[in-house]
């Protein structure tokens, strides 16, 4: 299972991204950027966050960790911005936290080089899980004690938003022409085999178990055990 925790204070809103997420402390006094529930996709992406998240953390990538946090909107009382509140009021309950990195830098590729390993091992993630948004303009990508963490992974397994399709689109190719790392990642030919090797049905089964059962309806945890399997047995189909 996720890590449980319960915010004790609402910080602060992030007005980064649509979805607006906020830093939060919680009763174990860590401080979390939280991606709430009530946001416009729901409990989908942070579905998408869980799995995507904790994939690519198995799989050798550097990423903040994740906690459920339950969430009583009466922590959120002083905030003045009536949209903030209504999200609050709607996220009554669990939602999704993310490790705060304090002092963490916004990713520029001209200022922070990636080691031609890691970019590919990157790339080859992002394809697995068809991020479509890891580009120059939008990197979710953060430089934190000079090293690469990666994070915002709602927007992963799009799929997920029409499952009418999703076998028809199980070995969908991955389109990386404006992929923030793609100068780095000049050892896709051999990183990205080794990471597909990696992604096996026991590693499947033990991320999707810890998605909450409060996020998902009756037979989606195998619904995204059959798709992503699928798409794992043929990585020629998606590796760039």
């Amino acid at each position: 299972m996720l890590r449980e925790v319960t915010a004790i204070r609402y910080v602060t809103p992030l007005r980064e991204g649509g979805s607006l997420p906020g830093v939060v402390e919680a009763d174990d006094l860590g401080t979390y950027v939280v991606k709430f529930r009530g946001a416009g996709q729901g409990p989908k992406a942070l579905v998408a966050e869980v799995i995507a998240g904790e994939l690519a953390r198995r799989l050798g990538l550097p990423v903040p960790d994740l906690a459920k946090v339950e969430l009583d909107p009466i922590v959120a009382r002083a905030e003045p911005d009536e949209e903030v509140q209504e999200l609050i009021k709607a996220s009554a309950g669990s939602n999704l936290g993310m490790d705060f990195l304090p002092g963490s830098l916004g990713y520029d590729p001209n200022a922070h080089p990636v080691e031609p390993g890691l970019a590919s091992r990157v790339v080859a993630f992002d394809a697995f899980v068809e991020n479509v948004d890891r580009s120059w303009r939008n990197p979710n990508l953060l430089i934190w004690h000079g090293g690469l963490w990666l994070i915002d992974h709602g927007a992963t397994l799009y799929f997920h938003h029409n499952w009418a399709r999703a076998a028809a689109v199980v070995h969908r190719p991955y389109r990386w022409d404006d992929h923030v790392l793609k100068q780095f990642a000049t050892e896709l030919a051999t990183e990205g085999p080794r990471l597909a090797e990696r992604i096996t049905p026991e590693l499947l089964t033990e991320v999707l178990a810890l998605v909450p059962d409060e996020w998902l309806e009756d037979g989606d945890r195998k619904a995204y055990f059959d798709h992503l399997s699928q798409r794992a047995a043929q990585p020629e189909a998606w590796l760039p």
